[in-house]
């Protein structure tokens, strides 16, 4: 018997097991079927003294032939024989019984695979990855990976002691895929792929496609499930399809949710004490509608190594991080803020990922992610690495990532990190650092197709929700569409105003009125794109300090008007509106991942005034139609006075669909208040103050125009009719027409 088993072994596929070096095992091990009726199965069990095998038809115990060292093989009579298991017993006397994953074939569908290699599948998450199923009535995991230029790759985890010979998965033919389904494995498993790439390197790589990995600083991957979540916010979505993005509100809050509040837990950190998802869902909530806003925005929430990074260096895009709970207490979270109305959008980081040797960075021994040469391959400022957006499995990697967060998830925008990083070859770069495009160009043709053709499937799939661009230069077209060669992002956040705006009102008053083109350029280019106007986290740290701290001032009286004064602005000048928490109440310190939120700020009443201030301009915005229908509209703003630049004075109408919804904005920005000060109106009649930056009851010096205003037929500013208000030191105030005087 043992002769003809010898005539049957391919010794050199034998080798390979023994070497571990073999991209197909299933080409060698499992059952086979052979002339004269009968199957050839062969095993190879590290370390075993002697392995039986035992049908499930049968229940007959059979013992193999030890063909060579770890190896067994039996023949035996008849073909489709049905399932078995593998018997293995071991020198210290224990035994191991198993089904065999080599009997079962290709689990992954090659359609699909073609489809990935393509760079159209845009649910390859659902292929690729760990995945419970059921094959042949036997329960376990399938896993799938990418890895076209491995000479081996294996599933190591707790259920192999970590051993990479136990489990190599079989590439599937010219697709770079490897897969392997492991029978009896379940949910909760820690796993990573054991790669052995050419050169004979051996690296552990964490699973690109995983939905749950270990919180740092471990960081395998760990099968689940996260099909069984129930939502319940049908209702949300439908509602969010009907609404038109032009003439909706949107007052976002950003937070960071690991430092929003902390728990104070006994012998615990503060930097390492955190609310699970579920934990600070209806926390957030109650504050976000007691605020008003409408969304939020949270900073990263995929898994990601160093808190530091705040999540913009991501190594588990798939997965929710694991500081804050599991997918499921993720998908909670959001199902909770949606049924309080919130809407809630996600930061995403396709420009870049980090170096960690377990992440994608030369994942299989070759730059399959990022671009191998590093001119096009690196970020030398922020030590990170660029995709390679022509390699259309790269493309597919992200854009069903992106897509994945919203169908899977629910999140109703996704808010793309560093656009511009994207866009430009030399970005951040010397000259010498980059390689121009086909062209000589500094554009890069292959992250601009990418971005055309992720929007556009976006817009496609997801029912409503937007797509976000941080895009920091003035690259036209971000939010026009890729049919007439835009990008296609749905808003773009105002970065030249937000820098703008800040410096001017960092300015000693006495500077501004050499400075007032900060104050007025974003209306030349505002409807040249569809804005997000934002006082983000990028304001608040590396030494930048917090709002309050940029507000200048002989005294906290002038610099808390000057705060309030800048939210006015921004909450009446047009675009869609972001601040990052704490600056609706800004505490004095600088913001910190570590810490919470400098809430007992809110015990002094300077920082509840700017709390209780924010919170009605929201409750304004809102409400207010004017602020809002015509956004997007150069017929929703008109100035009113853009070059009083001496006295630091401007002013302004916003307009909505109808006549009456129409407000008045006057702006002073100088510390010199004004008893009386003539603005040009287009109506004769009165007019009355709705809200006031300077009024007492927000911390203000109380300079409000409490009665009602009468026009006068008075020319001023261009306008036949004229009104008299009074202005307060660095205020700025609101009106609106009740009509002619009765």
């Amino acid at each position: 018997m043992k002769e003809n088993l010898n005539d049957l072994m391919n010794w050199a596929d034998i080798e390979g097991l023994q070497y571990a070096d073999i991209d197909c095992p299933r080409c060698t091990l499992g059952p086979s079927e052979r002339k004269g009726k009968k199957t050839l199965i062969q095993v190879f069990v590290p370390d075993a003294t002697s392995v039986s095998v035992r049908f499930d038809k049968e229940k007959k115990l059979l013992p193999m032939e030890k063909m060579d060292e770890n190896f067994f093989a039996l023949l035996v009579s008849g073909t489709n024989k049905g399932l078995y298991h593998v018997i293995a017993e071991f020198e210290d006397g224990s035994t191991s019984t198993y089904y065999d994953p080599y009997q079962f074939d290709n689990v992954l569908p090659i359609e699909e695979l073609k489809k990935f290699n393509a760079g159209v599948n845009y649910e390859i998450y659902k292929y690729l990855g760990a995945h419970p199923a059921e094959i042949q009535g036997v329960k376990g995991i399938t896993f799938g990976v990418w890895a076209p230029f491995a000479e081996r790759v294996s599933v190591v985890g707790d259920f192999n002691q970590w051993d990479g010979r136990r489990h190599m998965m079989n590439k599937i033919d010219d697709t770079g895929v490897f897969e392997l389904f492991i029978p009896e494995i379940s949910t909760g498993e820690l796993y990573k792929y054991e790669i052995r790439q050419y050169g004979e390197k051996v690296v552990l790589k964490a699973d690109p496609y995983a939905f749950l990995a270990q919180k740092r600083p471990e960081n395998a991957s760990i099968t689940t499930d996260i099909s069984g979540f129930q939502w319940t916010d049908e209702k949300w979505i439908k509602e969010r399809e009907k609404k038109k993005l032009e003439s909706t509100p949107m007052s976002i809050y950003e937070v960071h949710l690991g430092s929003w509040k902390k728990p104070e837990i006994e012998g615990v950190e503060e930097k390492e004490s955190f609310y699970t998802y579920r934990e600070i869902a209806p926390l957030l909530a109650e504050y976000v509608l007691d605020m008003h806003y409408t969304h939020i925005e949270l900073m990263p929430v995929m898994e990601h190594p160093f808190d530091g990074s705040w999540g913009y260096q991501v190594t588990g895009y798939y997965a929710p991080t694991s500081r804050y709970g599991n997918p499921e207490d993720f998908a909670y979270f959001m199902d909770y803020m949606h049924s309080k109305g919130i809407g809630v959008i996600l930061d995403w980081v396709p420009a870049h990922f980090p170096k960690d040797e377990f992440g994608l960075a030369r994942f299989d021994g070759t730059c399959l992610y990022e671009h191998q040469d590093p001119r096009q391959g690196e970020h030398p400022h922020w030590g990170t690495l660029i995709y390679n957006y022509a390699r259309p499995e790269v493309k597919s990697f992200l854009t069903a990532n992106a897509l994945f967060w919203a169908e899977q998830y629910h999140a109703d925008a996704i808010r793309m990190d560093a656009v511009a990083s994207m866009l430009y070859l030399d970005y951040g770069k010397n000259d010498g650092e980059w390689v121009a495009n086909m062209y000589g160009g500094h554009e890069n043709l292959d992250a601009i197709a990418f971005l055309q053709q992720l929007n556009t499937q976006f817009k496609k799939r997801t029912r409503g929700a937007l797509i976000i661009a941080e895009e920091s230069t003035a690259w036209p077209k971000v939010t026009g569409s890729p049919e007439e060669d835009g990008l296609g992002f749905d808003l773009k956040w105002n970065m030249g105003w937000m820098n703008d705006f800040t410096n001017y009102m960092k300015c000693d008053p006495y500077y501004r009125r050499d400075n007032y083109n900060l104050l007025t350029f974003s209306m030349v280019y505002a409807y040249s794109e569809n804005f997000i106007l934002v006082l983000s986290h990028d304001e608040v740290v590396h030494g930048k300090g917090s709002m309050i701290g940029k507000m200048p001032g002989a005294d906290e009286d002038i610099r808390f008007s000057n705060l309030r004064a800048a939210y006015t602005f921004m909450f009446t000048h047009p675009g869609k509106k972001l601040l990052f928490m704490g600056q609706d109440f800004s505490g004095y310190r600088e913001w910190s991942e570590e810490r919470e939120l400098d809430w007992r700020s809110l015990l002094d009443e300077k920082h509840k005034f700017v709390q209780n201030y924010v919170r009605e301009l929201n409750r304004l915005y809102t409400e207010e139609p004017a602020l809002y229908e015509l956004d997007q509209s150069p017929e929703g703003f008109e100035w009113i006075n853009c070059s009083t630049h001496e006295k630091s004075i401007c002013a302004f109408m916003r307009k909505g669909k109808k006549p009456e919804d129409t407000l008045y904005v006057f702006c002073n920005f100088d510390t010199v208040p004004h008893a009386r000060y003539k603005f040009g109106v287009p109506e004769a009649g009165q007019y009355r103050e709705i809200l006031n930056s300077d009024d007492d009851s927000f911390g203000g010096f109380g300079m409000v125009n409490s009665k009602t205003v009468l026009s006068k037929p008075e020319e001023c500013d261009g306008r036949e009719h004229t009104i008299s208000i009074k202005m307060g030191p660095v205020s700025v105030s609101v009106f609106k027409y009740e009509g002619p005087v009765k």
